[in-house]
């Protein structure tokens, strides 16, 4: 059984289908505070699939899942990840993310589930000293987000030298697409994210499109990303899983696309998939947005034997999809 936090959120859910159609029993582990509890009746429709609602600020709720489950591994993507809202909330990305995370850790320890894939993000990494970013880049997080991030991952060496808790950190770039087919897709109440936010614009009356910040020191003075597919994406999860069960080996790996893509040249993609040009107006940059991350996934191709195979027309095709799907939720 693969316990699976966060599992009613936008990467969790894809990669509870993903391992469910690996023929894997999974249980998810989430408390509704930014996933949906219409996803999971979704996927339940279809798959067979065990759920329970709880908060790993509560460890009495995910002790309950260890005594009543058989877990062999968990993959732990239950967190906040808004950028802008860690510099305003600090407190409470701290609280959720890393003391969840250990109670999350504390009781795997007792229960001798020594196995875990964590979501990390490329907001460890800071400002790029050098692009493509491989793992070795320095680590200096510009927000609160990144910083709780990187003390998790810290927390996870820890606890493989004192407890032989071993794990597959993933480092992800910009998650970008849906997997409209099984009606799971990006779904924030407030919308941070670029895609979703130009998208809204073509289904929204008289919603404009923000760009925070054209003066940054890139080729049309907004920020550079490296978008990777969703579902490209939480098959590396997939193949981290059974790279983890194999080898019993701890390791870090980017997930990227390597290809860089400004908010204008997204802007113009999203345009394109539409049909027509979307209004928009220039905001003041937001607090901790680096100005490039361009990933080097080089090593997961190589040890997980990882492809990114959609390209960003066809990830906001599939998205843009799934936002007139939602207007039906």
């Amino acid at each position: 059984m693969i316990l699976i936090t966060g599992g009613a959120g936008y990467i969790g859910s894809h990669c509870v289908i993903e391992f469910l159609k690996n023929n894997l029993d999974v249980v998810v582990f989430d408390n509704f505070s930014k996933g949906h509890s219409k996803i999971i009746d979704k996927i339940k429709s279809k798959y067979d699939i065990n759920f329970f609602k709880g908060d790993l600020r509560n460890k009495n709720d995910i002790d309950l899942i260890f005594r009543k489950y058989d877990i062999e591994a968990v993959v732990h993507f239950a967190g906040f990840s808004e950028v802008s809202a860690s510099t305003v909330q600090p407190k409470m990305f701290y609280e959720n993310n890393v003391l969840g995370t250990l109670n999350l850790l504390n009781s795997m320890v007792e229960n001798k589930v020594l196995n875990i894939i964590f979501s990390s993000s490329a907001a460890v990494y800071g400002e790029a000293k050098y692009v493509p970013m491989d793992e070795n880049h320095q680590l200096m997080p510009k927000n609160p987000y990144g910083k709780t991030k990187l003390i998790i991952e810290n927390i996870l060496d820890d606890y493989e030298i004192a407890y032989n808790l071993k794990s597959v950190k993933l480092r992800y770039f910009n998650v970008i697409g849906a997997n409209y087919k099984e009606n799971i897709g990006e779904w924030h109440d407030i919308e941070t994210h670029l895609v979703p936010n130009i998208l809204k614009s073509s289904l929204i009356d008289d919603y404009v499109f923000n760009i925070f910040g054209d003066d940054y020191e890139t080729k049309d003075g907004t920020c550079i990303r490296d978008y990777v597919d969703v579902q490209d994406l939480v098959h590396a999860h997939y193949l981290a899983y059974k790279y983890l069960i194999k080898s019993n080996k701890s390791d870090i790996f980017n997930l990227g696309s390597g290809k860089e893509y400004s908010v204008k040249d997204v802007y113009n993609c999203v345009c394109k998939v539409l049909g027509y040009k979307i209004p928009f107006k220039i905001n003041a940059r937001r607090k901790g947005d680096p100005a490039i991350l361009i990933a080097d996934s080089s090593k997961a191709r190589k040890v997980l034997n990882w492809s990114n195979e959609t390209s960003l027309i066809e990830s906001i095709s599939n998205a843009y999809e799934w936002e007139k799907i939602l207007k039906t939720f």
